[in-house]
């Protein structure tokens, strides 16, 4: 399908953040993109402006006559009114990975794999090879501070890497010139369409249990993920993640590490006003005077990680420095929004117990002593479920805990699973359950010191509010 031409294309689910980076893609080549979405945020404000056709209701009218290719997301049910018709009208639909694994198949490949990490080592590898001034095409699964969007390219020279007069699904660069950096998402095994040179696993948590019912089987996919790796590829695994490897054809396989025993790790780690200074060991030599542009440990960690990928790559010494210092980070990961001495505001996309632990041990670093209050919306009813036990013995970590209900998503309720049922796990004496919108009047009765909003679900509508409602004060 790679040499298929389109003149238009629409997007069922277009706001998602994978899904938008393919729409901007798409829109770079000079296609039609137009698209339905549930309901409107800030990225379909910003896909809107760039030139595509958004709706929010379920009416297959708002579809362009002249579609010739649906890319479809999971989250939108197939008995949706839209996927039926353009399903009667024999236009041909395709799920989200499976067309990012045929526009990534002719590059040179980075894919960023892991329950949780894999947003920030993304785009931390992203903003390497853009800084190197590496040809550079990224699709990643946020959305970048220092760029300002999830998908951007990077042609040097007369190079182009997308050419608006062919309007191909793929394009075809030199393969050895070009780099297609993309986050790799295990949820529905969407990371097999994927055939990667160069792949990091930062993690293996269990989660997504709708889709894999026991740990076994997650960890298979991850395995059958390292098998797709192309020939005299690289593997390069944080220092724990244990997957069953079965010996393939002259792949490199690379250990990272925070500290100590690995391929790749930090050495001499000091924090100096929330900037993390440190040595960066590779298999050869030490670099030293690295600085990480960002706080937190798990950071320092992604950029381990997203180091030894540009060491792997060939890129020099300086831009590797240079890259890591001017990185500013993600949107939604680790967010730090407003910094006063009397206030401090965090937004962060964390959503798994280990995501929450690793957030509250980063704050608790930068800000000792001070009291802590996390809000927390819970993602998918199933998750709630099957972790349930894990979130309140993290959650109990906090020293005010403001619990909102559970964002379904994709998902129906469960019956006996609901906020009020997690809330009473939870060992802590400051806790309570709010509703979305009674939040803000709570948090301003209250007051914080240190406020921390934590969640995958619609609580990013907040923080906007949130930080203009404490930033005049």
């Amino acid at each position: 399908m790679g040499d298929t031409t389109f003149r238009s294309v629409y997007f069922l689910g277009i706001g998602g953040i994978g899904m938008s980076s393919i729409a901007r893609y798409f829109l770079k080549l000079g296609i039609k993109v137009a698209g339905y979405d549930k309901s409107p945020t800030s990225l379909t404000d910003q896909l809107i402006s760039e030139g595509m056709e958004v709706h929010f209701s379920e009416d297959p009218s708002k579809i362009p006559d002249d579609v010739e290719l649906a890319v479809w997301t999971p989250a939108v049910p197939k008995e949706h009114a839209e996927y039926r018709y353009l399903s009667e009208k024999g236009i041909p639909i395709r799920k989200r990975a499976e067309i990012l694994g045929e526009i990534a198949s002719p590059f040179n490949t980075i894919a960023v794999a892991g329950t949780h990490g894999k947003t920030t080592t993304s785009t931390m590898i992203a903003h390497i090879f853009r800084t190197a001034g590496k040809p550079t095409l990224a699709f990643l699964g946020g959305i970048s501070k220092n760029y300002g969007t999830n998908f951007f390219q990077l042609a040097v020279g007369s190079q182009q890497l997308a050419d608006s007069q062919t309007h191909h699904l793929t394009t075809s660069p030199p393969h050895h010139l070009t780099t297609c950096i993309v986050e790799a998402d295990e949820y529905d095994r969407s990371f097999l369409h994927l055939t990667p040179d160069i792949a990091i696993i930062t993690s293996m948590d269990a989660d997504h249990m709708d889709i894999y019912s026991d740990p076994g089987k997650l960890k298979q996919s991850f395995s059958d993920f390292a098998g797709k790796i192309r020939t005299n590829g690289s593997l390069i695994l944080r220092k724990g993640v244990d997957i069953p490897v079965e010996p393939f054809g002259g792949v490199s396989r690379f250990s990272y590490s925070i500290d100590g025993v690995a391929d790749f790790y930090a050495k001499n780690r000091t924090l100096d006003a929330g900037l993390i200074r440190f040595d960066f060991v590779t298999p050869e030599k030490i670099f030293p005077g690295f600085i990480l542009g960002m706080p937190g440990q798990f950071n320092l960690e992604n950029a381990i990680a997203a180091l030894a990928t540009g060491w792997i790559a060939g890129i020099k010494e300086e831009e590797l420095k240079r890259a890591m210092q001017s990185f500013t980070g993600v949107v939604r990961r680790f967010d730090i929004r407003i910094k006063r001495n009397d206030f401090v505001y965090i937004d962060d996309y964390a959503h798994h117990p280990e995501e929450l632990h690793a957030c509250f041990q980063a704050v608790r670093e930068l800000y000792p002593g001070k009291h802590i209050t996390g809000v927390f919306q819970p993602h998918l009813y199933s998750r709630t479920r099957d972790l349930a036990d894990d979130f309140a013995r993290v959650l109990a970590e906090l020293d005010s805990l403001i619990l909102l209900d559970i964002y379904p998503a994709r998902e129906l309720p469960i019956e006996g699973i609901n906020s009020t049922m997690l809330l009473e796990k939870i060992n802590l004496s400051d806790k309570l359950l709010c509703k979305r919108t009674d939040l803000l009047d709570i948090l301003e009765e209250r007051h914080p010191e240190v406020l921390l909003t934590l969640g995958a679900g619609d609580i990013d509508k907040y923080v906007k509010p949130i930080t203009e409602r404490f930033s005049t004060e």
